[in-house]
């Protein structure tokens, strides 16, 4: 059995936030498998999907800061392992638009992470992230910006992401290969162009000799 979390705020003000990235992707993976979210049960609302393992897919109801409680809930119930449980988060650490696969880790200061860490008691559930940039660094310029919609560029670039982080879950659905999902989906980093290798002249040869000329300009013939 697996869990897809989709992380993200309950209400429409919160709609297509950068903070309701995950509430996207999993909409989206829900409408390609044909499921949709059922009444409110165990503080999320759910979408199940049997084909012919059995997959749960959730949208805390909690708001982001608590989500773990509905996290643990499910785990609890289901009996599901955390290797087994697919975080799709935001990351503001990445540029808007790129996708990062993790195994496990830190919460890097995300409050779902954190909660869904203390609820099940371990850091080792596999993270789905992706990028919504980062604003100046202080507390009002950050809640700002991850409650503010994509527009422009980033909407284009957010759009895609959403799609391609779909088909990175329906990939790890299908034959539970996170390392190759990482290999195919993680965005690669940009290799930064090497500076022109410097010519290192001998200065005792550096220095043409000039020909010896006649009066005329003209090097003498012998």
């Amino acid at each position: 059995m697996k869990l897809i979390v989709g992380l993200g705020n309950i209400g429409r003000e919160y709609e297509n936030t950068r903070h309701n990235i995950g509430f996207m992707v999993v909409d989206e993976l829900a409408k390609r498998l044909g499921v949709s979210f059922g009444k409110e049960d165990r503080s999320a609302y759910c979408a199940e999907y049997r084909a012919p393992e059995k997959i749960l897919i959730i949208k805390p109801t909690t708001y982001m800061n608590l989500s773990g409680f509905a996290v643990g809930a499910y785990a609890n119930f289901y009996h599901i392992e955390p290797e087994d449980i697919a975080v799709i988060q935001d990351d503001m650490d990445l540029p808007v638009g790129h996708l990062r696969i993790r195994r496990k880790g830190s919460a890097g200061g995300h409050n779902g992470i954190k909660s869904i860490t203390e609820h099940l008691g371990t850091s080792e559930f596999p993270r789905f992230k992706i990028g919504i940039g980062h604003p100046e660094r202080n507390n009002k310029a950050v809640i700002n910006h991850v409650l503010h919609q994509f527009q422009g560029e980033d909407k284009i670039l957010v759009d895609a992401a959403v799609k391609n982080m779909a088909d990175a879950l329906e990939l790890w659905l299908k034959n539970g290969d996170l390392d190759a999902v990482m290999t195919k989906f993680n965005t690669k980093k940009a290799k930064k162009e090497k500076p022109p290798k410097e010519i290192k002249v001998n200065q005792e040869n550096s220095a043409e000799k000039p020909a010896a000329t006649d009066a005329e300009g003209i090097a003498p013939q012998n």
